[in-house]
C-alpha cells in the first residue's frame, strides 16, 4: 500500500516535499511507491477590495507602455471572455449563471453597462463562430445567432450529455481552424480513476453536436487553450495535481495533439510519478509513461491556470505578436502563495521558450505578514482593437490593457494553417479488409438477433456495457482471437469503431457483458484492448446522430494462429490489422442495428 502522509498543522502551514520517487527510481516495483512522506501547505490570502479605480490599476504592475484601466466593475462574477466579430466583449458568469454583454458603445475604455444575453445554471464557457456563439455549462453546449446589436437569439441545445461534475465542473469551449468545436472536460477528482472517459480530456464535436470524440486524454483540468496563429498548433495549459507539496505538481504547458495522453492522474511532469495511486490492474506505470506525452514547458506549481489565448492583434510591440497570454487565479494550497498574475508565454518560430510575467500586484504581502489579494484571474481575450482584456471573478471586475508607446506597423494577417487532425481515410469493414488462409467460417452470437435492434443497455445512452459474445466453429490450430466492432454507417470516420480486443486467448469462446473499458483485463487473462474511434480504450456502445437511419453495427470475431500480436495495450485499429496479416484461420460476424430517434434537445 501507498502511504502518502500530508501534515496540516494550521490554517498556513511550512510545506516541504521530502521525498517525490522519479520513474527510474522505483523501476524494481513499478506500480508502487511506498513510504513516502509529503507535506502540504494550506494559505488562502485575504480578498481586498479597493474601490476607487485609479488606485486599483496603480496597485498594478505592467510592463513599461502599458497602461490598465478598469473596464467593468461590480460584475459579481465574471469568468470567461470572448470578443464577438464586431468587437464586443462578453463574460460568462458562473454563480450567476448566465453571459453579459459588456458593450462600450461611446468608445471611452469603459463598458456602458452590463446587459444579460443568455442565462443557463452553471454557465461557463463560450467561444463565438461569425455570427453564431456557442456556450456550455456542466452537460450542455448551446449554440445560438448573435443578433446586430449583440444579444443572442434563443439557445439550441446541441450537445445534453457531457459527463456530470466533479472537483472540475468549469467547461470550456473553443472553435478550431478546423471548423470543430474543442470542449475542455475537466477531471471530477483531484487522482482517480475515471468511470467516464470523457473526463480529464479535450474533446472535439462536429458543430451541429450529433458526433464528437475524444481528441486528447490525460489532462486534469485544461481550462485554457488556444491554437498558435502560426502553425496552428493547439495548446493548453493544465493544472497540476494537489497535495504532492510546495513545488509539485508544476502547471503544464501542453502542445495538444489528436489521440495522445498526458500522464494524468498516473504520472506528471518529465515523467514524475504519482506516489498516492497505482494504473489499473495489467499496466504498469512505465508503460503508462510510455505512452504519454511530457509537457513543453511548466509554470509554478499551483498557480491555478485559467483562460489562454494567443495575441493576434497589432496594437502591443511586435514581439507580442504570436505569444500568449494566460490568467492565473492563484492559489490556495502553496506557501508562498503563487498565481495571481498574468503571464506571457514567448513563442519563438512558432514554439514556446518560456514564461514571463505580465501583469503583477494582484498579491500582497500586508504590514502583519499575511497575504492579501486584489483580485482572482480567470478571463483572458483580445479585444479587436488590439487590446487585451483580463476578468477577476473574485472582485467583479474587467480590466482593459492598452499599450500608449509607438508601435511600428504590423501586417495583421498570419499564415495559420489548420490544427493538424488526421482524418482517417474511409475504407471496409474489418471483415472485408483482413484475408485469410482458409476462411474458415466462425459462428458468432451476441444478446440480439441477427439484423435486430441492439438492447439498450448496449448502446451509449443506455448502460454502454457490451453484449455477451460468443463464437464456436473454432478452425483448427487456433492460438487467438481478435474482436473488432465496426460501424460502416457513420459519416467518419468510417468505419466508426467502437471494440479493439486482441490476444483473446484460444480457451475463450465467450466475452461476458459489461467488460471494463481496461487495457489489461485479467477474465480472460491477458486479454488486451485497443484505443476505439471515440478514443477510449475498451467497448463504447453505439451512438448514431439522431435522426440518422439506423446504423449497421458488425461485431466480428478472427481467429489467429499466433498467441500474441506484439503490440502494447491501447493499439490502434491500423496496428491490429496489420499485425493480423498472415495469420487469420478464421473469421465470422453478427450484425446489429442501433438508431437515436432525435437529436439532443
Amino acid at each position: 500500500m501507498n502511504r502518502l502522509t500530508i501534515s496540516v498543522l494550521t490554517a498556513s502551514v511550512s510545506a516541504l516535499l521530502l521525498s517525490t520517487p522519479s520513474l527510474a527510481q522505483i523501476k524494481g516495483t513499478v506500480g508502487e511507491a511506498s513510504d513516502v512522506v509529503i507535506q502540504g501547505s494550506i494559505l488562502e490570502p485575504e480578498k481586498l477590495e479597493v474601490t476607487d479605480d485609479a488606485k486599483l490599476t496603480g496597485l498594478i504592475k505592467a510592463p513599461t507602455g502599458f497602461k490598465v484601466d478598469v473596464f467593468a466593475r461590480d460584475l459579481i462574477n465574471p469568468r470567461m471572455l470572448a470578443v464577438s466579430q464586431k468587437g464586443i466583449v462578453y463574460a460568462t458568469r458562473r454563480s450567476v449563471g448566465d453571459v453579459i454583454m459588456l458593450k462600450d458603445g461611446n468608445n471611452d475604455g469603459k463598458a456602458d453597462g452590463a446587459v444579460t444575453v443568455a442565462s443557463r445554471p452553471n454557465m461557463h464557457g463560450i467561444a463565438f463562430d461569425g455570427n453564431k456563439v456557442f456556450l456550455v455549462t456542466i452537460n450542455d453546449v448551446y449554440s445560438a445567432d448573435v443578433n446586430e446589436e449583440g444579444t443572442f437569439g434563443s439557445l439550441t441545445r446541441i450537445i445534453n450529455d457531457l459527463p456530470d461534475a466533479g472537483q472540475h465542473a468549469n467547461r470550456t469551449i473553443n472553435v478550431g481552424p478546423d471548423g470543430m468545436l474543442y470542449i475542455s472536460v475537466g477531471s471530477t477528482c483531484n487522482e482517480c480513476q475515471e468511470d467516464n472517459p470523457e473526463n480529464a480530456t479535450i474533446v472535439r464535436a462536429s458543430k451541429d453536436g450529433k458526433t464528437r470524440t475524444i481528441f486528447a486524454s490525460g489532462l486534469r483540468n485544461t481550462i485554457g487553450f488556444d491554437w498558435e496563429p502560426a502553425t496552428g498548433a493547439l495548446y493548453g495549459i493544465d493544472h497540476g495535481i494537489d497535495w504532492l507539496g510546495d513545488e509539485v505538481q508544476i502547471e503544464e504547458l501542453n502542445r495538444i495533439e489528436q489521440g495522445k495522453k498526458y500522464g494524468w492522474p498516473y504520472v506528471y511532469g518529465m515523467s514524475g510519478i504519482n506516489p498516492h495511486i497505482n494504473p489499473p490492474e495489467g499496466i504498469t506505470l512505465d508503460q503508462w509513461a510510455k505512452q504519454s506525452t511530457e509537457p513543453v514547458l511548466g509554470y509554478t506549481a499551483h498557480s491555478a491556470p485559467m483562460q489562454m489565448a494567443f495575441y493576434d492583434g497589432s496594437a502591443f510591440p511586435a514581439d507580442y505578436r504570436g505569444d500568449a497570454f494566460i490568467a492565473m487565479r492563484g492559489s490556495w494550497n502553496r506557501r508562498p502563495p503563487s498565481g495571481y498574475e498574468v503571464v506571457r508565454v514567448n513563442f519563438e518560430n512558432g514554439k514556446p521558450v518560456g514564461f514571463e510575467k505580465f501583469l503583477e500586484g494582484f498579491l500582497l504581502q500586508q504590514e502583519n505578514g499575511k497575504y492579501g489579494y486584489l483580485g482572482r484571474l480567470t478571463g483572458i481575450a483580445v479585444g479587436k482593437d488590439g487590446s487585451l482584456y483580463v476578468a477577476d471573478d473574485s472582485n467583479g471586475v474587467v480590466y482593459k490593457v492598452s499599450y500608449t508607446g509607438a508601435v511600428a506597423k504590423q501586417s495583421v494577417e498570419t499564415n495559420a494553417i489548420p490544427n493538424v487532425v488526421s482524418e482517417m481515410p474511409a475504407s471496409q469493414i474489418a471483415i472485408d479488409l483482413v484475408k485469410g488462409k482458409a476462411e474458415q467460417a466462425i459462428t458468432v452470437k451476441a444478446g440480439f438477433d441477427k439484423e435486430g435492434p441492439i438492447p439498450a443497455q448496449y448502446v451509449a445512452d443506455g448502460d454502454n456495457a457490451s453484449p455477451v459474445i460468443e463464437w464456436a466453429s473454432i478452425p483448427e490450430g487456433t492460438k487467438s482471437f481478435v474482436l473488432i466492432v465496426d460501424d460502416p454507417d457513420a459519416a467518419k470516420p468510417k468505419p466508426f469503431m467502437h471494440w479493439l480486443a486482441y490476444d483473446i486467448p484460444a480457451a475463450t469462446t465467450k466475452l461476458r457483458e459489461g467488460i471494463p473499458g481496461t487495457p489489461i483485463l485479467q477474465e480472460p487473462k491477458a486479454m488486451k484492448q485497443g484505443a476505439n474511434s471515440m478514443g477510449s480504450i475498451g467497448y463504447t456502445g453505439p451512438k448514431p446522430p439522431g435522426g440518422d437511419p439506423p446504423h449497421h453495427y458488425h461485431f466480428q470475431v478472427f481467429a489467429l494462429d499466433i498467441e500474441n500480436l506484439g503490440l502494447e495495450p491501447g493499439a490502434d485499429r491500423d496496428a491490429v490489422l496489420k499485425a493480423m496479416e498472415g495469420h487469420v484461420l478464421g473469421k465470422g460476424q453478427i450484425v446489429g442495428m442501433s438508431e437515436r430517434k432525435t437529436a439532443a434537445k
